[in-house]
């Protein structure tokens, strides 16, 4: 596993060998062996290099699309993942920075023959957790919950894997497993599009904090919530301590009920994405037995960290989700004063689209390299953080590890950005300590998701 400075945001080796080519070809030009054609790209990439500020400050806007159909019945969840569709991502930004170059956008079919956004390395880096995903996570099991069946989903995670130079994770050595909602690996939901793109989502996610653990993919045969929950049940009945959930759908009196039903697994990790609707609470993020992930917006900086995070909200209605719930109970752990009930979201991680993240994915909207956000990304993402912190205490609900940790090098409190309107400030706007959009921030490191 590779190990990068911590300060400094880490680069798949593809980009360094790029690099290492610039270098090699400035080399042959100076002693003379290179061309006059080298010689003019040389001088091209420094005057890029010069004006690079300037230019990609005018990057064209990302776009993008949702992955799944928004919910059309009462109890119907939608998946949280936003496909990449043009525009200059932050990866591309960078890479292009780095290297000399002008930035090219994403392609309107979305997807390229390499990354268009960050990889594992980014990630590790962006959130202190280079040295504990080189080391963590043997024996420890990630399940990703999500609706209908994805064909491709081995196939395209080796894809992801080994482009990175992650280990390999197959059913053949026992890493990779993929389930229907009863436990059977035979008897499958029918295939979707849609949700095949947010499954390789996840499974590239938690591959990419996590890349030690072995992944269970419980596949629910709709998107129902009485479908989705019942994989999750299976998820921890078959031995995950680790649950990931990218999906939400409105809030309902039903609500309590599902919480006993579904999510109230002492011991178990439980994630789900907050939304991405900007300020509002949904379901299930707002159950008080799940640890909710709002979303932010990730970029490089020259701080300390190396990284800076504000809320994700590009537009009213694309954002982050927060707010008060109107149905759910308040956890015994969650003390903010303004909301009586539950109060989403608990911690974060990246999920803007257009500092989104690196997917491999041939079955669902994309056909090979695709670039994705939403809470769907940092969901997984936690998950990924608290299996690297390790088995969680047999009676805990892990959701309120972070809160114990509150205020301290932990968690990167995130002060910036709002994600709408709201009639009490903290529910939609950022700031010092907890707030909705981003409740006590994100991870540096493992120290806040272990008890």
């Amino acid at each position: 596993m590779r190990t990068t400075p911590p300060n400094r945001p880490a680069r798949h080796g593809r980009w360094r060998r790029v690099g290492s080519a610039a270098v090699a070809t400035a080399a042959l030009v100076f002693t003379g062996l290179g061309t006059a054609a080298q010689a003019d790209a040389a001088a091209s990439a420094a005057t890029w290099s010069a004006k690079s500020s300037s230019a990609t400050s005018a990057s064209p806007k990302v776009t993008w699309t949702r992955s799944c159909a928004l919910p059309k019945k009462k109890g119907e969840m939608a998946c949280n993942a936003l496909r990449v569709t043009g525009g200059i991502t932050a990866f591309q930004r960078q890479q292009a920075e780095e290297e000399g170059i002008a930035p090219r956008a994403v392609s309107p079919k979305a997807a390229s023959d390499s990354p268009t956004g960050y990889g594992p390395g980014d990630l590790q880096s962006a959130y202190g957790l280079t040295d504990a995903a080189a080391a963590n996570g043997s024996g420890e099991t990630i399940a990703i919950v999500d609706a209908y069946d994805d064909p491709n989903a081995e196939s395209d995670l080796a894809q992801y894997r080994s482009y990175y130079g992650l280990p390999d994770c197959t059913s053949a050595n026992g890493c990779f497993t993929k389930v229907g909602q009863t436990g059977s690996t035979t008897s499958l939901p029918s295939a979707d599009s849609g949700w095949a793109g947010e499954i390789s989502l996840d499974l590239d996610m938690a591959s990419a904090v996590c890349p030690n653990c072995s992944i269970l993919l419980v596949e629910a045969k709709s998107a129902s919530m009485s479908n989705l929950g019942t994989a999750v049940n299976e998820a921890v009945k078959l031995g995950a301590r680790f649950v990931s959930n990218s999906y939400g759908g409105s809030e309902s009196s039903s609500d309590s009920t599902y919480d006993s039903s579904y999510f109230n697994h002492p011991g178990v990790a439980i994630t789900v994405s907050a939304g991405d609707e900007g300020y509002g609470a949904e379901y299930p993020a707002a159950s008080k037995y799940v640890t909710a992930v709002g979303g932010t917006r990730l970029s490089t900086a020259s701080n300390s960290r190396g990284w800076s995070e504000s809320v994700w909200n590009t537009s009213s209605t694309e954002g982050t989700g927060s707010g008060c719930s109107a149905y759910d109970a308040k956890p015994s752990w969650q003390t903010d004063s303004g909301c009586s009930k539950r109060m989403v979201a608990d911690v974060s991680a990246v999920a803007d689209p257009a500092t989104g993240v690196s997917v491999y994915d041939t079955y669902g909207d994309g056909t090979g390299w695709v670039t994705y956000g939403g809470t769907s990304a940092s969901a997984p993402i936690i998950a990924g953080v608290y299996a690297l912190a390790g088995t969680p205490g047999s009676t805990d609900y892990p959701a309120a590890y972070p809160y114990a940790a509150a205020g301290t090098s932990a968690l990167n409190d995130v002060t910036s950005g709002s994600n709408g309107s709201c009639s009490t400030s903290y529910f939609c706007t950022a700031r010092s300590g907890y707030d909705g959009p981003t409740g006590w921030g994100t991870p540096q490191g493992i120290g806040a998701f272990t008890r």
